[in-house]
Parts: structure tokens; C-alpha cells; sequence
């Protein structure tokens, strides 16, 4: 999987490993609950990268949903954070 910048760069992700990762819902996440299992799923790499490239090309007059394309650009960011641990680098996780 790759995305594309604004700039034409492409970045590619193809070859990290994992494309399945654990998310907590926004709620969960600031609305701290006594259960907080039911406010988390399973996140995937290529949907968050197919959507911010879709972000990406979109005109700019184009309405935004700002919770929906902050949350796939959170988890590409996410997972460039987890690449980039140790254990993972070292080919230990």
C-alpha cells in the first residue's frame, strides 16, 4: 500500500507486515467508561491509507467530515509510530 502526498511523492507501505490493528473509538477514548471493550474494533492500514489518498484528491470545495478523516490519517500516523519502535525495527514484535 502507498499514498500520495500533495507533491506527487508517493510513500510506500507495501512491505510493513500489518495491515489489522486494535482501535478505541473516539467516545471510549475521552469518555472514560467502566466497560471500555465495547468502544473497540479492529482498524485496517489499507482502508486508513485508501482514505486519506481519496482525502487527498478531493476538490477543495469539497465538504469535509473532519472526525472521519482525521481518524484514517490517525491511523496511518499510527502505524508509522508503530514502525518506527525498536522491537519492531530489531523484526522482534
Amino acid at each position: 500500500m502507498a499514498f500520495l502526498l500533495p507533491v506527487q511523492h508517493r510513500v510506500d507501505l507495501s512491505g510493513v507486515g500489518v495491515d489489522l490493528y486494535w482501535n478505541v473509538d473516539l467516545e471510549t477514548a475521552f469518555e472514560l467508561r467502566d466497560v471500555p471493550e465495547s468502544g473497540i474494533d479492529v482498524g485496517q492500514c489499507s482502508d486508513d491509507v485508501a482514505e486519506v489518498q481519496a482525502l487527498l484528491r478531493r476538490p477543495a470545495d469539497d465538504v469535509a467530515v473532519l472526525w472521519h478523516d482525521l481518524q484514517h490519517l490517525a491511523g496511518v500516523l499510527r502505524l508509522l509510530a508503530y514502525l518506527d519502535l525498536p522491537a519492531v525495527n530489531a523484526g522482534e514484535s
